[in-house]
């Protein structure tokens, strides 16, 4: 007999589907079959069943948080039963201790996280029993039979479950020093609040808290450029005044001049450059990638992106999607023609087919199997699903998914570009850029930006005519932009790097940077629900506690992207074997002796008086938070009050009175203390960084006690 533990119940049901079976409390049994002799037993966890032990469970002076109790270094790592979980972790060890009972078979996700959540249990239950590995990408009926026919050994895999505890005991080791040091210094300083710190979540608010920084301290430069309109006998055609390549005028009397000088001029084509760009259809998906294009297309947080596709995963539509591999084998492109025929019947794609290229086996682009570690790239299995029967979000990423691979046997969009010179009196030069698209090729399935760019005439160098209209357009220089969730993956997957698109792509195809692609969604999500970040309309803000912090942590070694991003480059060489789990775990304890050290000395030259710590006081334990006061309603004279999401009255119930204050606006975070100043002196300080048809500004705001409205003062 065997017992199979999978990760989730609707995951043990997909692998009991092929098998006649019967459903008992907590488990699956299967009936003897060819693959199964004498039956088997399918359970399940629910999710993480077992979790490292509180700090009190190794020494009771670790229960209270006190600096001279610092640091906390267990001398060996413990597991117990998750709360609330142990009746299903019973059902499990029951089966497993079973005298009948002589094989285990792993079958958690087949990744870093499903090998630790079932070897842990394993471990609980104390039995010493030969041990196998099933390992799947994707829960089709198909592949869950080939799975169990291909087991691997658990030797094969245990790197991996190396890999993942050392990730979560590093990680434990240094949330739980790093959050109790500095959450008591900054009680020190005032602040109740409890501030909790992490060896990625941490890195990742850097950059967040970094990025606005750089928006504040952004200086907005006016500029102007000349731009004209030309007629060389009937055809006409516009373009930009420049210099060395150089469009934007510093000066608005230098473009005037330019504006008079050109005025009616003769023009004469100097130059005109023809050039065939080729683009290739997008790689496949990884985790990341699909995260970042369902932001963009449906404002999807990355973690709900991750929920649907797992959903998608689990019914059997998609493969496993916690993939950083933009590539498949050849076994799986083996399949395509089957897939393709099946979603060919569909009529939300049959007017795509018959596809351009009929297989894309020999195409390095997306078939590779040395590329492909863990798992391959995200793509629809041979299991149709009825289309109609999905939810729309689930019909959302299932349609991303196909239409990638269908794109991938796309031809490539072709478009010629084409560059005139125009000299004006022999002195100013204009530039002319215009596409026509030649091929649409793979962008018929994708939609992308429209090319913006002209459609120039047919124009031949020394033609001539002359300057038909001249404009003046003046326009100032504009802040970097804030990033949406969906940019913020991208972020942490380069760990913070500027890159081009094309430097991008290669980093995308690579697996580096903060966390993974199975837990960046979660970390963004931790930071959420820690108060450190908020989202409004896809643009994600710091708040005034996420940025204290970072001014606290100053230069420490654990808002370091870089640094944190060669660690998970050292854990993922511990999961290929290929380094030494006790030495990671070594660095990491010398680590946290640094940072308690390095806490103690930053604390020396805190000064946060230009934030706002009212806000950050813990909340009570018992009944409702109190809500801080920030002055007298202008309205009813009742008391205006930080809502959670915006300011508000006091007397809203029992007065009716609606008076109420954004937390944002024009994509600029209000905080407490400006709301304070406006009540009190019925203006703010000069805010920057207030943002309207992607222009930015500075203005500070007042109350109109005419217009009972607040409004700007330049």
């Amino acid at each position: 007999m065997k017992v199979i533990i999978a990760e989730k119940p609707d995951q043990g049901a997909k692998l009991a589907a092929p098998y006649q079976s019967v459903k008992k409390a907590g488990y699956i049994e299967i009936k003897k079959t060819a693959q199964f002799p004498k039956g088997a037993y399918i359970t399940w966890a629910v999710g993480h069943l077992c979790e490292l032990v509180p700090p009190q469970s190794y020494d009771e002076k670790w229960k209270s948080w006190k600096l001279d109790t610092l640091p906390i270094v267990p001398t060996r790592f413990l597991h117990q039963v998750s709360k609330g979980k142990w009746k299903q972790f019973q059902v499990i060890k029951k089966l497993v201790q079973q005298s009948n009972v002589s094989e285990i078979i792993m079958a958690g996700d087949a990744g870093r996280e499903g090998e630790l959540i079932v070897r842990l249990i394993i471990e609980q239950c104390s039995v010493q029993k030969p041990l196998k590995r099933l390992w799947l990408s994707s829960l089709t009926k198909k592949a869950v039979e080939e799975g169990f026919r291909t087991l691997k050994t658990e030797e094969q895999t245990r790197p991996l479950y190396y890999e993942a505890l050392s990730r979560s005991c590093a990680d434990w080791l240094v949330g739980m020093n790093a959050s109790r040091v500095y959450t008591l210094l900054l009680q020190k300083e005032g602040i109740s609040d409890v501030f909790s710190t992490g060896r990625v979540q941490t890195p990742t608010l850097a950059l967040i808290v970094k990025r606005e920084k750089e928006i504040e301290a952004f200086q907005p430069e006016p500029f102007w450029e000349v731009s004209a309109t030309f007629a060389i006998g009937e055809k006409e055609f516009k373009g930009v005044w420049h210099k060395d390549g150089k469009t934007r005028i510093i000066t608005a009397e230098m473009a005037e001049k330019i504006s008079l000088f050109c005025k009616g001029k003769q023009a004469t084509i100097l130059d005109v450059k023809q050039e065939e760009k080729k683009y290739k259809p997008p790689f496949l998906f990884t985790l990341s990638s699909l995260q970042t294009i369902a932001n963009q297309r449906f404002r999807y947080s990355p973690k709900k992106t991750l929920d649907i596709a797992q959903k998608l995963y689990v019914k059997g539509f998609i493969s496993y999607p916690r993939t950083d591999s933009p590539f498949v084998t050849k076994g799986e492109a083996f399949t395509f023609p089957t897939i393709l025929e099946r979603l060919s019947m569909k009529q939300e794609y049959s007017s795509y087919f018959p596809l351009p290229v009929a297989s894309i086996m020999g195409n390095p682009r997306f078939v590779n199997d040395q590329k492909v570690t863990d798992h391959y790239a995200i793509i629809p299995t041979e299991q149709v699903p009825n289309l109609e029967k999905l939810t729309q979000e689930e019909m959302h990423i299932y349609d991303l998914v196909v239409r990638s691979l269908l794109a991938a046997h796309q031809e490539d969009a072709i478009v010629n570009t084409t560059t005139v010179e125009t000299l004006v009196d022999k002195r100013a030069t204009f530039v002319s850029k215009g596409k026509i698209v030649k091929q649409l090729g793979w962008r018929k399935i994708i939609q992308t930006k429209r090319e913006k760019d002209q459609e120039l005439p047919d124009l031949e160098i020394g033609e001539t005519g002359q300057v038909k209209k001249i404009e003046t357009k003046e326009s100032v220089t504009q802040p970097p932009k804030r990033y949406t969730e969906g940019q913020l993956i991208n972020v942490m997957k380069t760990a913070g790097k500027q890159l081009t698109d094309t430097e991008l792509e290669k980093v995308l195809m690579e697996s580096q940077g903060l966390g993974t692609e199975a837990t960046r969604a979660g970390i963004i999500s931790i930071l959420k629900d820690r108060g450190y970040m908020t989202v409004t309309e896809n643009t994600v803000y710091p708040t005034e506690k996420g940025r204290l912090l970072i001014e606290a942590l100053g230069s420490s070694l654990l808002t370091s992207a870089e640094m944190t991003a060669k660690w998970e480059q050292r854990l993922r060489e511990i999961g290929k074997g290929e380094a030494s789990p006790a030495l990671f775990m070594e660095q990491t304890k010398k680590l946290v002796t640094h940072l308690l050290d390095e806490a103690s000395r930053q604390a020396a030259s805190w000064d946060f008086s230009n934030y706002d710590t009212a806000s950050m006081q813990k909340k009570p334990k018992r009944g409702k938070r109190r809500s801080t006061s920030l002055g007298k309603c202008p309205e009813c004279g009742g008391v205006i009050l930080d809502k959670g999401t915006f300011f508000g009255c006091s007397q809203f119930h029992s007065q009716q009175c609606r008076f109420t204050i954004s937390k944002v606006i024009l994509g600029k975070k209000i905080r407490q203390k400006d709301v304070k100043a406006l009540l009190k002196d019925g203006k703010t300080e000069t805010i920057e960084g207030f943002i309207k048809e992607d222009k930015s500004f500075k203005a500070t705001l007042v109350w109109d006690k005419t217009e009972k409205k607040i409004t700007f003062q330049f």
